[in-house]
């Protein structure tokens, strides 16, 4: 008993001293504690210049939405071939003495990421730039610099009748094991 009376006895002594209750305590007229006290002022939060939320968003890395399938496509006309309806698209070129394989991004006509049998580095260990060997080691060269990139799936749509070939389908395999998934997930609609 004494402990609370006691601290009753301060409370009313701290708010005697804030000078809120100074005269209903001489008057002999107590109040409780809880008639005493009251809320505390809700505070703002202090907004300078450099701090103010901005009304527009720019997502700085739009690979966020094509990895969770969010990203919009670009579907194109459907009679188009090939479509244009994926994020990143493999695209072999076999010349006459080389081998070239390239990775397009939706938004641009310039290749992201691309590899070649007429780099020096890939040249001088291949025997021939045109054979079999030399379009599995662009194949495992470009899975490697794509998985560097960030580029973990692509599209790649070949001509049917060029697919049959030896040549390529080293390629495809050689950059199906390099860890690249060559096929796109279906967008996801919110």
């Amino acid at each position: 008993m004494p402990a609370c009376g006691g601290s009753v006895r301060a409370l009313l002594g701290q708010a005697e001293r804030c000078g809120r209750l100074g005269a209903t305590i001489s008057s002999h007229s107590y109040q409780t504690a809880r008639c005493a006290s009251r809320l505390a002022p809700r505070l703002e939060p202090e907004v300078h210049d450099g701090e103010a939320a901005n009304e527009t968003f720019v997502n700085r890395n739009p690979r966020n939405l094509e990895q969770m399938a969010l990203a919009v496509k670009d579907r194109g006309w459907g009679t188009t071939w090939p479509s244009r309806e994926f994020y990143h698209r493999l695209l072999l070129s076999r010349s006459q003495h080389h081998v070239t394989a390239e990775v397009f991004s939706c938004e641009s006509p310039v290749p992201v990421v691309s590899c070649s049998t007429q780099e020096w580095a890939v040249k001088r260990e291949l025997s021939s730039t045109r054979c079999v060997a030399a379009c599995q080691a662009v194949g495992e060269v470009l899975a490697q610099r794509c998985r560097e990139a960030g580029i973990t799936r692509m599209t790649y749509r070949e001509v049917p009748w060029t697919f049959r070939s030896e040549a390529v389908k080293a390629f495809w395999i050689a950059v199906k094991n390099g860890g690249v998934t060559l096929s796109e997930p279906r967008r996801k609609y919110i």
